[in-house]
């Protein structure tokens, strides 16, 4: 399919001055337009959509959309994520494991969603081996240049751990993961398919206020990323036969 990319950058924009405005259904109707031009939703309107309660929450971000994100700020991203925005889940990541005294060694290590690969560089010490996935080949390029991976592969984290022909690994992290997915029943899945009796599972996740949340297992917040209730996060691990640690 073609798209008028003219189209969608003007209704896109319109969309988000009206937004921003708080014109709230002119937005809606700009959005709605989006998705007309675009079903791939390589904007990811469906998370703006849910974020102004217009539609239910999808079960995750678009695949186009999570990409086309991150491939545009791959070659920025360190400096806005780290040095503007102050972003050190994946050190935080290798705090908790030290205390936790899963340190290693490991034998075969796979990173989710490895963007430049923040993570990688943290655990490499530890590992053997590390794998890295992440759904942006500019980010997946950014990474190849830190060294730190044996194998990188562009791929869906979900659909590379139910479907991957790869060993089962030892510690597997998946940090700032989980805000681009709603329903972790088929992650899980995976997670359970690919992980090591007596593995490790690291993974940062996001929750809202009650208010927002309304009982619900998952939504969009209103920065258009996914917060999950943490007795969600508990029942889809307890599913797939992991325990929480920390």
């Amino acid at each position: 399919m073609t798209i008028d990319e003219d189209a969608l950058a003007e209704a896109y924009n319109l969309g988000l001055e009206h937004e921003k405005a708080g014109r709230k259904s002119e937005a809606i109707s700009y959005y709605l337009k989006c998705l007309d031009l675009d079903p791939d939703d390589h904007g990811g309107v469906e998370m703006r959509l849910a974020s102004l309660g217009h539609a239910a929450n999808p079960q995750k971000a678009s695949s186009a959309y999570v990409a086309t994100l991150f491939d545009q700020h791959a070659d920025a991203f360190d400096d806005i994520l780290v040095g503007q925005l102050g972003y050190d889940v994946p050190a935080l990541i290798k705090k908790c494991l030290l205390e936790m005294d899963f340190n290693g060694p490991f034998d075969r290590k796979l990173d989710l969603g490895c963007g430049t690969g923040l993570a990688g560089e943290q655990v490499e010490e530890w590992c053997s081996e590390l794998v890295a996935v992440d759904l942006a080949e500019n980010m997946v390029t950014l990474a190849a240049e830190r060294g730190c991976y044996d194998d990188l592969y562009i791929a869906d984290v979900t659909s590379f751990l139910l479907e991957s022909d790869e060993d089962p690994f030892h510690l597997i992290i998946a940090a700032d993961v989980f805000p681009y997915l709603g329903d972790l029943t088929k992650f899980c899945a995976g997670l359970q398919r690919m992980l090591l009796p007596g593995g490790v599972f690291a993974f940062s996740t996001e929750t809202q206020p009650m208010d927002c949340m309304q009982g619900r297992e998952f939504c969009v917040g209103p920065h258009q990323r996914f917060a999950h209730a943490p007795t969600y996060i508990d029942a889809c691990l307890e599913e797939a036969g992991i325990k929480i640690s920390h």
